[in-house]
């Protein structure tokens, strides 16, 4: 048996996410099959990060057993004409057959989230960014964020219905970047607990419209009470940007 690694692209646009749930169509789901068909095995994906419903991705990772002869580097090529067109295999390598897309010893993930500012909603951007009529002061915001960077126990933002063992985290990373009327929030870490990334740029954008000050998000950090923070915000505007692994940087 060899395992096999893909790293994936796709829009979650349709998809309810990344694990398969019943009665729900996921990318989990679709990938399986389309190995099952591939090489004629039952073959179940392991998958590096969970994406919920509606959230894109540029390059998940995800790894799977097999026997079949097929060259490593070319499953990428043949997966891609049994895939629809919103999943994309984009590399497939061979690893170690011990090797575990969350188990290694040192993770950095990468996540964006893309809102658009304008007092005017635009259709074609609906699917890929949150759109917010209101207006914002980026400065405040920027500030607020920096009190979220470093290792933290991050319970305030945290869905909870986590099954997390701990909530600890650490944030190395935190930006805003304005490109017009887009607002791109761009955060790495060493891992995010379940709606963490939204409920962080819920809370931002409360900044921004002035509910909360700056030196308030160090509050609701420190709180750890998921009642302190700010909203979740919608899903299409995530997308996981990147994971990497130590022994690969």
């Amino acid at each position: 048996m060899r395992r096999i690694r893909l790293t994936i692209a796709y829009d979650g646009t349709n998809y309810c996410g990344w694990q398969i749930q019943p009665n729900a169509i996921t990318i989990e789901e679709v990938l399986n099959k389309a190995l099952c068909r591939l090489t004629k095995e039952e073959i179940a994906v392991i998958g590096a990060s969970r994406t919920d419903s509606g959230v894109h991705a540029q390059a998940n990772i995800a790894v799977f057993d097999t026997a079949s002869t097929i060259p490593a580097d070319r499953f990428a090529v043949a997966l891609n004409q049994k895939l629809p067109d919103d999943i994309v295999i984009t590399k497939s390598e061979e690893v170690a057959a011990d090797w575990h897309p969350r188990h290694q010893e040192h993770i950095i993930k990468t996540y964006e989230y893309r809102i658009v500012n304008s007092p005017v909603l635009d259709p074609t951007k609906r699917l890929y960014s949150y759109q917010v009529t209101y207006q914002l002061d980026v400065d405040q915001m920027r500030e607020a964020a920096s009190f979220i960077v470093g290792k933290h126990d991050f319970a305030s933002f945290c869905n909870v219905r986590t099954n997390a063992k701990t909530t600890v985290r650490t944030v190395t990373e935190l930006t805003l970047t304005q490109q017009g009327e887009e607002l791109i929030v761009k955060i790495t870490g060493d891992g995010f607990l379940y709606n963490m990334v939204r409920i962080i740029v819920g809370t931002l954008l409360r900044v921004g419209r002035g509910f909360y000050t700056p030196k308030e998000v160090r509050e609701i950090v420190e709180a750890k009470n998921r009642m302190a923070a700010g909203v979740t915000v919608p899903p299409q505007g995530l997308k996981l940007i990147e994971i990497q692994y130590k022994t690969e940087r």
